[in-house]
Parts: C-alpha cells; sequence; structure tokens
C-alpha cells in the first residue's frame, strides 16, 4: 500500500495563525456600519427623549425647591414621611415574593417546554403561556377583580378554601403583596418563558450530545449544563423583572378603587410619588422619591449584573 505525499499548503488561502489565539472577528463595511447606525439611532433617540432626559430634570427637581439649591433637603422630607417607610416595605416584600418566584418558574417551565418532543406541541404550550401578556395592565387587573371576587369568581372554591368570603375580605392589606405578586407572574411569565426557551436552543446540540453519551439525566443535564449556560439570560430577566416591580402603580392603584380605599392610595412608592406630584402639588419630593427609587434600582441591578457576569465574554 502506497501513502499518498501530502499536499502542499495552499499559499494565500489559510493564514497561519498562532494557538491559543481567537480568530479576528469579520469587520464590518462601511454600508453595514451605515445600516447598524441607522437601526440604533431609533432607539438612541427614544431613550434620551424618555429616559435621560427626564432622569436629569428629576435630578435636578430632587434638589431644588422655590427656584433655589437644597442640596438632599427634599431627601430628607419626603424619607421622614411617615407614608414612606410603609411603601418600602411593601413594594420590598411584593419583589422579593414576584422575583423568586419569577425566576424559579420561569427557568422550570422553560426546561420542561424545552424537553418536549413533538415540536407542535411545544409551539402551544408556548403560545398559551404568552397570551396573558398580551393584555395591558389594567386590563389584566380587571380581570384579576373579577377572579378574587368570590361572589363570582370561577376558583372561588379555591378562595373558600382560605376563608375567603368576601372582596373585601380578598384584597386586605396582609394579602397584597401575595396578589400582586400573582397578577405580575401571571401577565409577565410567558414572554420570559419564551425568551428562555430561545436561549436553550443557543446551546450547542454536540454539547447537549455529549452529555447524553455520558449517562447524565435530564436534571444533571440542567444543573450542569443548562443553568450555567442561561446564567445571562437568568440576570437579564432579573434586572428587567426588577425595574418593573420597583415601579409597582397600576395594580394598586385598580385595587384601591375598587375596593373603596381598603387598599390604601400610598400603597407603593410610585403612588406617594403620584400624591405628591398631582395632589401635594410638590414635583420635588415627588422627585427625590423618583431619584431614591433608581438609585436602588441601579445597585440591585450592579450585583445581578455583576453576579451574572451579563458583560463577560463565553
Amino acid at each position: 500500500m502506497t501513502l499518498a505525499p501530502p499536499a502542499p499548503p495552499v499559499v494565500g488561502s489559510v493564514r497561519s495563525r498562532r494557538p491559543g489565539r481567537r480568530p479576528k472577528r469579520p469587520v464590518a463595511t462601511g454600508q453595514q456600519a451605515r445600516m447598524s447606525y441607522v437601526f440604533v439611532s431609533g432607539y438612541t433617540v427614544l431613550a434620551v427623549a424618555f429616559g435621560l432626559v427626564p432622569t436629569l430634570y428629576a435630578l435636578y427637581l430632587s434638589v431644588m425647591r422655590d427656584g433655589r439649591f437644597v442640596g438632599v433637603d427634599n431627601f430628607v422630607r419626603v424619607v421622614g414621611d411617615f407614608r414612606f417607610l410603609p411603601a418600602v416595605q411593601h413594594v420590598a416584600l411584593f419583589v422579593a415574593i414576584w422575583l423568586t418566584c419569577l425566576l424559579a418558574f420561569v427557568v422550570v417551565l422553560a426546561l420542561v417546554v424545552h424537553s418536549i418532543g413533538q415540536r407542535w406541541l411545544s409551539s402551544s404550550i408556548r403560545f398559551i403561556y404568552y397570551i396573558p401578556g398580551a393584555l395591558a395592565g389594567a386590563s389584566s387587573v380587571v380581570l384579576w377583580l373579577f377572579l378574587l371576587d368570590p361572589t363570582v369568581s370561577p376558583v372561588s372554591a379555591v378562595l373558600h378554601l382560605f376563608g375567603l368570603e368576601t372582596f373585601v375580605q380578598t384584597v386586605s392589606p396582609g394579602n397584597l403583596p401575595v396578589i400582586f405578586a400573582i397578577i405580575a407572574f401571571w401577565t409577565g411569565a410567558g414572554g420570559w418563558i419564551v425568551v428562555m426557551y430561545g436561549a436553550l436552543n443557543n446551546i450547542p446540540r454536540e454539547v447537549m450530545e455529549a452529555a447524553r453519551i455520558d449517562g447524565a439525566g435530564p436534571i444533571r443535564t440542567a444543573r450542569h449544563i443548562q443553568l450555567p449556560m442561561m446564567r445571562k439570560w437568568i440576570s437579564y430577566m432579573a434586572i428587567m423583572s426588577l425595574a418593573a416591580g420597583t415601579q409597582l402603580f397600576v395594580e394598586p392603584r385598580v385595587l384601591s378603587q375598587a375596593s373603596k380605599g381598603v387598599v390604601p392610595i400610598d400603597y407603593s412608592l410610585n403612588q406617594l410619588a403620584y400624591l405628591y406630584a398631582f395632589k401635594q402639588n410638590d414635583n420635588n419630593g415627588s422627585a427625590a422619591i423618583a431619584v431614591l427609587l433608581l438609585v436602588v434600582s441601579l445597585a440591585l441591578s450592579m450585583f445581578f449584573v455583576i453576579k451574572g457576569g451579563l458583560f463577560e465574554r463565553d
């Protein structure tokens, strides 16, 4: 048996590179760069107009009063308000319950849906999960007003098991954090399940096949492969959900009107800021509350960014 001589290297077709170095990414052409700027420009304009400018204006208002600079006086004044700490406790408890349930159940449900072999069934389940997210915030709360009334609710038997006989009993202040967490989960979980499903699809098939060949079951595969490779997406979900949760407003506002004052009108920090601005005509105090919310949200978001390695390269 004769061995064919090795083929000579093709000059200019393959560039030699040192081992251990990553290949260079292709450089975008001028036309591609211009098109990318066009796509980004719309978002940039809206982000500046409705994000950056209002934030800077709120910062300005928070340190001013009657046209003069007052430093941190507005912050001291709103923090000393007897309504401030209860509002902080309400929002913190709601966010803790909702964020914990959202992260746990969304990831588990996404893993379950992704493991379904029939493609049509998986697509149908994702669509069903996504339907509640199509309802606007106020519309969703109105629907829940019907569900939370034991006299007309289709789940009245479940409410009766907890000793809830009237709508007023159901929306008592002690039950509100759980109720708001359920409403928020029902509205937002479906969209995040779809996002996590897409993250699972991005895991290379070779990695999953290697795990199956090594004898890893579904639980070990999820724990050692899927969850670590979904870490950035989970952190992103936590950041976006945290930002939404701290802005609790529509749910307590609608329930307050429906319950005729059982739910307080200053239940959340956003409601308190609303009262400062539109009931007390104190835009400076309202801006101070908004800035405090921004600072806390940014600090917690940075925690998730660092722990989740959101900007680390794979």
